[in-house]
């Protein structure tokens, strides 16, 4: 038998059902692991950062703000508060802002 023949399709995605596929909810966060050693401190804090900036833009997204221009600090910080974060420096809702703008 034939290699492709033993190959099950593929599950549909949002994209390719017919009808709307159910998210699972709630979302469980990937385990946590340690950050590499022997890096600089700034490298540990501009990751955190990202991480934190990229957080944000996903959660600014989910509620329905899609252009960068629409979410101003205040509905950043807000988003933060939403999700358990601590509220974001100027720093990062500028991140937050250029993930957006460059996710496209």
């Amino acid at each position: 038998m034939p290699a492709a023949a033993l190959k099950s399709k593929p599950l549909p995605t949002q994209s390719t059902a017919k009808r709307s596929v159910l998210l699972d909810l709630p979302y469980v966060p990937v385990e946590k692991r340690p950050l590499p050693p022997g890096r600089p401190r700034q490298w540990y804090v501009t990751h955190n950062r990202r991480l934190k900036a990229m957080r944000l833009a996903i959660a600014l997204l989910d509620s329905g703000v899609y252009m960068p221009n629409q979410a101003r600090n205040e509905t950043i910080r807000d988003a933060a508060e939403l999700i358990g974060v601590h509220p974001p420096s100027d720093t990062t809702c500028h991140m937050v802002r250029a993930f957006m703008r460059y996710a496209r």
